[in-house]
């Protein structure tokens, strides 16, 4: 990078799966440093070497190394991360799912100190995904029903994923539907005009795929996002690392990241 200094990144959660390709991507960029990364107490990889640090399990003893904090650990850990780095002055950024609203305020009242960026994914094709939803359910109208099908690996803890609320909340947006249901069962009668369907299906080892059906009188229309590595949203969070690192305090999203010039 002819001299310019690199960006010094810590991975919370560093051991998990999408911790771990977070890690080997950041790894090989030329302008950041993996500089350690922070497990639970008692993980397996506690104390091993990463990068040109070492795993621990307190964030607060490492924070003061970091030009950017990158969290991929539990929801309940991600809140105490985004409080470690407002207090040291940190760039955050989280991929964690499954957030309370409480929680999701809690990260937005620490935005007043330092750059959030929270993205339930990377990916830049769900991103591409959202605005090719929104524009259908805007131009098929109420007339076309919507349900929204997510699978996900059998390890996963969350349902629906993070994916799948963002992808609502577009259709929301778009068509003022409000009715949700979460899977059907028994004698549900007609479906309702104004509902949203929302299924989760557990398997495997899917990384992870997302599909809108509208389905009209005589046609259905499928938007699908198939994620076939965690390379896929890794790559997203490289670059919410570089947009983050120097950025001004504010909550921003994996839309902000993606608008800004790379």
């Amino acid at each position: 990078m002819h001299g310019e200094p690199v960006i010094r990144v810590i991975v919370a959660g560093c051991g998990g799966r999408m911790g771990s390709e977070v890690c080997r991507l950041i790894a090989e960029q030329p302008d950041m440093e993996l500089g350690g990364g922070v497990e639970a107490a008692g993980h397996k990889a506690q104390g091993s070497k990463l990068g040109t640090g070492t795993v621990v399990a307190d964030l607060g003893a490492v924070v003061s190394k970091a030009d950017v904090v990158a969290d991929f650990a539990s929801a309940a850990a991600t809140v105490a991360n985004c409080r470690t780095c407002a207090a040291a002055g940190k760039p955050f950024i989280t991929g964690v799912t499954g957030l309370s609203p409480e929680q999701t305020k809690e990260l937005r009242d620490y935005a007043a100190r330092i750059p959030v960026v929270h993205a339930p994914n990377f990916s830049v094709g769900v991103s591409v995904l959202c605005r090719l939803v929104a524009e259908a359910a805007k131009q098929l109208g109420p007339g076309y029903d919507v349900e929204v099908i997510e699978t996900h690996h059998r390890m996963k803890k969350d349902a629906p994923s993070g994916t799948a609320v963002r992808l609502v909340e577009v259709i929301k947006r778009n068509t003022n539907r409000t009715q949700l249901r979460y899977g059907r069962q028994g004698v549900v009668g007609e479906k309702p005009k104004d509902e949203i369907g929302v299924s989760s299906i557990r398997t495997g080892s899917v990384v992870g795929e997302h599909t809108v059906v509208f389905g009209g009188a005589g046609e259905r229309l499928e938007l699908t996002h198939k994620a076939e590595s965690r390379a896929a949203f890794a790559t997203g969070v490289v670059a919410a690392i570089r947009f983050a690192h120097g950025r001004k305090p504010g909550f921003y999203t994996i839309d902000d990241v993606l608008a800004s010039p790379r």
